[in-house]
């Protein structure tokens, strides 16, 4: 890792506004509010291991650490779940017998009304998609959990990947430009 290299929950930062983000990097500048305590105290439950488990069917690990040090990328960061299903045409997984497909599982407190997901949320799965990917050689598919409603919204990359690939790509330059 080196002083170019993005962590993946500040992409959304970013989005957020690129100002804020500045100043949470370069002056180290942050303050708690009640939207953050929230998210904080739902996001303790998905990374407490409680999310881990093994049957004949899947191996399930929360808390996952993934990285991509290819230049394009240099990325890392922490999914909140990934699903390793067996599957006799997946990929094989240092530690775990046999050969398994990867899913990623990203957990949302609250679903958008008008959309089926948020594109910021999206673009942060597709950076870790990125990062499984390069560390397991795979094709992993990517939901977004909604607690709200209960429910998982599958991702489009596999019909839009090229789209996804761009926008990330142009944020992680813009990123690294602010820093610079």
């Amino acid at each position: 890792m080196n002083d170019r290299t993005i962590n993946i929950r500040n992409i959304q930062h970013f989005l957020y506004c690129p100002r804020r983000y500045s100043l949470l990097e370069i002056n180290n500048d942050w303050a708690e509010n009640y939207f953050v305590v929230k998210a904080n105290i739902q996001h303790q439950h998905v990374h407490d291991g409680s999310h881990s488990f093994s049957d004949s069917k899947m191996v399930v690990r929360s808390d996952v650490a993934v990285y991509n040090d290819l230049p394009e990328y240099d990325l890392f960061g922490i999914t909140d779940c990934i699903e390793f299903i067996h599957d006799k045409n997946g990929v094989e997984i240092s530690g775990l017998d046999g050969k398994y497909r990867v899913k990623i599982v990203e957990y949302k407190p609250k679903a958008p009304k008008e959309t089926q997901f948020n594109e910021t949320d999206a673009i942060q799965v597709f950076a870790q998609k990125i990062c499984a990917d390069h560390i397991w050689n795979c094709n992993c598919e990517a939901f977004i959990y909604y607690s709200d409603t209960r429910k998982r919204v599958r991702l489009p990359f596999d019909s839009e990947y090229e789209k996804y690939d761009e926008m990330l790509k142009k944020l992680l330059c813009e990123m690294r430009n602010v820093l610079s």
